[in-house]
């Protein structure tokens, strides 16, 4: 076994790991009510906590559509299971791509004072990165055909 599949072995595992620990969260709570949700708005209202009152608002929008929190969850669990599958892990870091984006940037965004939070979902986001540039030189040739093009020469 080459290093480099060693490497893989073990992102992989990481990046898949965490994918399914982050979608089996999703489902582990009860969601709120609106009148909850709003409540606890409520008591963010100030000036010097409107990040606070961002995440509240983001995170329970997606939960109180009734379907999208839960959706979240079930692709990144699809994901996980695809990427330490070792026999798709391509197609696993191809579909986790844009949801490990989107949780880096609601840290960095929205919780940019959560060092380690964001540290460890940069992390995530360089590994599914290096998946990503792995595939690009094993698709190569499906994904680049310039002799398609040769009807522009004609």
């Amino acid at each position: 076994m080459t290093i480099e599949k060693i490497i893989n072995l073990v992102l992989s595992l990481v990046l898949g790991g965490m994918l399914i620990y982050g979608g089996i969260g999703k489902f582990s709570k009860e969601n709120p009510s609106p009148n909850q949700v709003v409540a606890k708005a409520q008591k963010f209202q100030q000036p010097e906590k409107t990040e606070t009152l961002q995440k509240i608002l983001y995170i329970n929008g997606m939960k109180q559509t009734g379907y999208m929190w839960q959706f979240l969850g079930a692709m990144q669990i699809l994901c996980g299971v695809l990427l330490i599958s070792q026999v798709f892990t391509l197609l696993g870091a191809i579909m986790a791509f844009p949801i490990v984006v989107n949780i880096f940037f609601f840290h960095l965004f929205l919780e940019f004072d959560e060092t380690s939070e964001l540290l460890q979902t940069l992390g995530l986001l360089l590994i599914n990165v290096w998946f990503l540039i792995v595939v690009i030189r094993k698709m190569k040739a499906v994904l680049f055909q310039p002799e398609q093009l040769q009807f522009l020469n004609k």
